[in-house]
């Protein structure tokens, strides 16, 4: 996801930066991004000088200091641990001025939990993108309980200077899109599990009956069965609704490290 944003911002014409702390996995997002604009242009989507200005906005950074400096807008889009998050956001606003907008990829995680323990949780927002970022439009902002209007007001004009199509939520729990999306996910999990049909028919269903762009268990593969589990859970235990309860079979897999598209395997095989 966080090459994914970095993508879009800086098509868009924002000056960028993109940091992890382990190198290798930096050196492969960036050039997952410029494969990505290059696949861009074969297919006529941009064009090559598109591409090119967009890889000259776009550079890594080797620490968060470097990543934040100077920087008007900070994405976090690190795994969804609530401590993680809370962590890394109390480094960010020690190195950045108070007038920084601070904004969490968070598909689920409370915003405002996420802002309590900074300076100035006024200027924190969430901006849920969308896998893979330069394909869905979708933009979730959030706004927690504490955010400025004036700051919900400008990451929604800057989501749509990204070219997304914004949708203002409050803070609640898996806001809207997690909320449904996890619902339909578990369910077809849950159809696999008993053996209703198979995996590629059951996105099918959903792909040629109700138009999703991609099934509920491709996405699952796509988004990482860990994420989607930690999602269930957090849901689970926010909602109290059995609707989450994570099934056995997505639990199973998870301990056994079939992960999806990052591990090569999930409900479908990805390595080649």
């Amino acid at each position: 996801m966080g090459q994914g944003i970095a993508h879009i911002s800086a098509l868009a014409g924002f000056n960028t930066r993109l940091y992890d702390k382990d190198k290798s996995t930096l050196e492969a997002a960036m050039a997952a991004v410029e494969q990505t604009l290059s696949k861009g242009v074969e297919l006529g989507k941009i064009t090559n000088a598109d591409r090119v200005r967009t890889l000259e906005r776009l550079t890594p950074a080797m620490t968060v200091e470097h990543g934040v400096e100077d920087a008007g807008l900070v994405i976090e889009a690190i795994p969804e641990d609530i401590n993680l998050k809370k962590d890394l956001f109390r480094q960010v606003a020690d190195s950045v001025p108070e007038e920084t907008v601070l904004a969490s990829n968070t598909s689920s995680l409370s915003i405002t939990e996420i802002a309590s323990g900074i300076p100035s949780p006024d200027r924190v927002v969430g901006m849920h993108f969308f896998n893979p970022p330069h394909i869905i439009k979708l933009l979730e902002v959030i706004r927690g309980e504490k955010s400025a209007s004036e700051i919900v007001d400008r990451v929604c004009e800057i989501g749509r200077q990204m070219d997304r199509e914004v949708v203002l939520i409050s803070d609640s729990p898996g806001f809207a899109s997690s909320r449904l999306g996890v619902v339909l996910g578990l369910e077809a999990i849950r159809m696999l599990e008993q053996g209703v049909a198979s995996a590629a028919d059951i996105d099918a269903a959903m792909v040629h009956g109700y138009r999703h762009p991609i099934g509920p268990l491709r996405l699952t593969d796509l988004v990482g069965l860990d994420v989607r589990l930690a999602i269930a859970q957090y849901l689970h235990e926010k909602l109290g609704s059995s609707q989450f309860e994570p099934p056995k079979l997505l639990q199973e897999m998870v301990r056994d490290g079939l992960l999806g598209k990052k591990s090569g395997k999930g409900f479908y095989c990805w390595k080649e």
